[in-house]
């Protein structure tokens, strides 16, 4: 009886019901695009943050710089300058560990030995500075006055006097970033944000082998090949693969062996940054607490902090969708349910002949409430299928606009050191030198799917409160005063 009348009921007030329903579908409908924008924010956020430490990465642990103690101080070169005006040309190579302190390579058992720390691996961030060039001392013309020396000062030979003649320098300065990884573990890393698009990655048993991974611009900009060679400071690495970024920048425009790395900049047993992963993803900042406090003079950053220093109009957007957006949505959701319940309300007031008719056959006032209230209920569920519907149409249509969107990513977090290198303990990158493009998704998830559900039973009942309140205060008189 129950199912035969309110089929009944719903067929006889088609335009009402679709009110209803279309009110609540829009509300529905708006929770679900919010929701689905937020989402992929948050996804071209981590794409950005990936870009910057790698895949796997939770945290990082590194040493902020001390200030310079010696001004003016340059880096030395070594020429070994020509006589009689030779054009030979020369190079020097200065390799620089960059950005941070070092750190023992002791310190990754540490951290890896804390509670919480799934795994960590240490990193060497340097940067090498090439002068090359053409290198001339010059002749030397004397003057004719000042062959022996005679007639000149006391006690002394006088000096020769005269010129030079065609000295000079003609060089060029190049600089480009180097990281040495630790091989043993592939799979954390910054390395771990590109993907090997020629030859081959690092094998576990070239602990210390004179091979590199060359980032694919840098490989174009040098015309780099698998197979070919790289010389830095005198040492010629085989370049064994070339990697791609998968978003952003590359991390390094040379990878090697961690050893190697130290090698090169006579940091033995020295890392820049140690890269964490945490056992649990919701334990990240009582980690890095625990890090902090039992390994002292390190600086652990997480990418929250990282994501607190995105800037540009990722940034912007994130926060429309997470404060304007969310607010917007409760309140056309919350004006949706009031709407709901007062159509429903008012259409109990106007079916008052036929509930006081019903209860004076003997309906009782629960029965009736019953009723309005499943009315309602299949109203909400109508209203929440609408809401899916127009829901994901409005995710697709974002996605398929996919607009472009920047982000720029501050050097804040994670003590960044001398010479402006901070962020999340990147190698070889100024962090904010350049903005990252992003393409902007809206996925929608089961768990925004059955969140709709849910909003659509919810707004059925309280539209059903409403008119359920309504008609328990019906009595059969009512219906005769109608009729009168």
């Amino acid at each position: 009886m129950f199912f035969t009348y309110l089929r009944r009921e719903l067929r006889r007030r088609r335009k009402a019901a679709l009110v209803v329903a279309s009110g609540l579908a829009l509300g529905i409908a708006l929770v679900i695009v919010v929701s689905s924008v937020s989402s992929g924010m948050e996804k071209a956020q981590g794409k950005v943050l990936q870009s910057l430490y790698g895949l796997g990465t939770d945290m990082t642990v590194t040493k902020a710089a001390a200030p310079p103690t010696t001004t003016g101080q340059r880096p030395r070169f070594n020429f070994g300058a020509n006589d009689n005006g030779s054009d030979k040309e020369q190079s020097s190579d200065r390799v620089l560990v960059q950005g941070f302190q070092t750190l023992a390579a002791s310190t990754v058992s540490k951290v890896d030995s804390q509670h919480g720390v799934a795994d960590s691996v240490g990193g060497l961030s340097l940067q090498v500075i090439r002068v090359n060039g053409q290198f001339t001392r010059g002749r030397f013309q004397q003057n004719g006055n000042g062959g022996d020396g005679r007639g000149g000062r006391q006690g002394g030979q006088q000096p020769p006097q005269g010129r030079v003649e065609g000295g000079g320098a003609n060089f060029d300065v190049n600089n480009y970033s180097v990281y040495g990884t630790d091989v043993t573990k592939p799979a954390l890393g910054p390395l771990t944000s590109s993907k090997i698009t020629s030859g081959r990655t690092f094998t576990t048993s070239e602990t210390n082998a004179a091979v590199v991974v060359a980032d694919t611009s840098y490989a174009k900009e040098k015309k780099l090949s698998v197979g070919g060679t790289v010389t830095v400071k005198g040492v010629k690495y085989k370049v064994i693969g070339i990697a791609t970024p998968d978003s952003g920048d590359a991390a390094a425009n040379l990878y090697m062996p961690l050893q190697q790395a130290q090698t090169l900049a006579g940091a033995k047993d020295k890392v820049t940054t140690i890269y964490v992963k945490a056992s649990d993803s919701q334990q990240i900042s009582s980690v890095k607490s625990t890090i902090q406090k039992n390994i002292s003079g390190t600086t652990v950053t997480t990418s929250a902090d990282l994501a607190d220093t995105v800037s540009g109009s990722l940034s912007t957007a994130s926060d429309l969708a997470s404060n304007v957006g969310k607010w917007l949505s409760i309140a056309v959701l919350v004006a949706a349910f009031l709407v709901a319940g007062l159509l429903t309300s008012s259409a109990v007031s106007r079916r008052v002949r036929e509930f006081g008719t019903l209860k004076a056959l003997g309906w009782k006032s629960g029965r009736v409430t019953r009723q309005v209230v499943g009315e309602a209920v299949v109203n909400g569920l109508v209203g929440g299928v609408l809401g899916i519907a127009l829901g994901l149409a409005g995710a697709y249509v974002v996605t398929e606009i996919s607009p472009n969107l920047q982000a720029q990513v501050g050097g804040s977090g994670g003590g960044g050191g001398q010479g402006g290198f901070g962020g999340f303990g990147g190698p070889g990158r100024r962090v904010a030198s350049k903005a990252l493009d992003v393409t902007l998704t809206a996925p929608v998830s089961l768990s925004t799917i059955a969140g709709a559900v849910a909003l659509a039973v919810a707004g059925g009942l309280i539209a059903g409160a409403f008119g359920g309140w309504r008609a328990s205060r019906l009595r059969p008189a009512d219906a005769l005063r109608r009729v009168e």
